[in-house]
């Protein structure tokens, strides 16, 4: 494989920093254009020069204006005028795939999440044998009838969010309870794998009403926790004082 050769210098498009620069200013807002930076062979007869950007939404950015000229002419053509980030440049975020930036709680009313062929948060699920005794006793056992169920890495992952989250042992309103849920007579053990961690609240007054909570959390409206009562209010007897005459005009 032969080796590439080298770009030749070339002395009239190093030297056209002005005409560059004309090219810059013609395109730029007034202002903008900074000082030149230096120069760059693109191939035989074709250069870039880098101007510096002074425009105050575009800081760390650079001018790139490319110049050229025809075989034995000294005439330099301007090519293109471009701004290009530098090291230090602000950029944009990289673009994310919409099926990747969806976060949880983003997914409104009429909404709908793509379809993932390969997810490895799910796995196949039971399918019909045509046997009426067997497939009754496996959807009462599985409880599926379903493509695809959750995988053992989907329910760690499952696990590991609601625990990490509002109605785990770590919120706030749990660190301030006087009771765990798992002594709570609200309390609704999950069946499953998870029934050892989480299950749901069925308290009307709990701020979890409805919601999976693990057995260590908590809240004030707990079946078995009861306020303190106040002290009660001791009222005075008035007193009859038969010694004192209050006269009246």
């Amino acid at each position: 494989m032969a080796a590439a050769t080298a770009v030749r210098p070339d002395a009239t498009l190093r030297d056209a920093v002005e005409v560059a620069r004309a090219a810059a200013l013609d395109v730029a807002e007034a202002g903008a254009v900074g000082e030149h930076l230096g120069m760059e062979m693109v191939e035989d007869r074709l250069a870039t020069h880098y101007f510096a950007s002074d425009s105050r939404a575009y800081r760390g950015w650079r001018w790139a204006v490319s110049v050229a000229r025809v075989p034995r002419s000294k005439t330099v053509t301007v090519c293109e005028v471009d701004l290009v980030p530098g090291t230090d440049a602000l950029l944009s975020p990289e673009w994310v795939p919409y099926a990747s930036r969806l976060a949880p709680g983003d997914l409104g009313p009429g909404d709908v999440t793509p379809y993932l062929d390969a997810d490895p948060l799910l796995e196949a699920g039971w399918e019909a044998t045509g046997d009426e005794d067997v497939d009754a006793v496996a959807s009462w056992e599985l409880g599926l009838g379903r493509p695809r169920v959750l995988s053992a890495e989907g329910r760690d992952a499952a696990a590991q969010r609601w625990y990490d989250g509002e109605h785990g042992p770590a919120a706030p309103v749990a660190r301030k309870a006087g009771a765990a849920c798992s002594s709570c007579g609200f309390f609704l053990p999950m069946p499953g794998a998870l029934r050892t961690v989480f299950g749901v609240c069925a308290n009307a007054w709990s701020p979890s009403d409805g919601s999976v909570v693990s057995l260590d959390h908590g809240c004030g409206a707990h079946s078995e926790v009861d306020v303190e009562a106040p002290a009660p209010e001791v009222v005075a007897p008035p007193i009859l004082d038969d010694s004192r005459l209050d006269t009246t005009d």
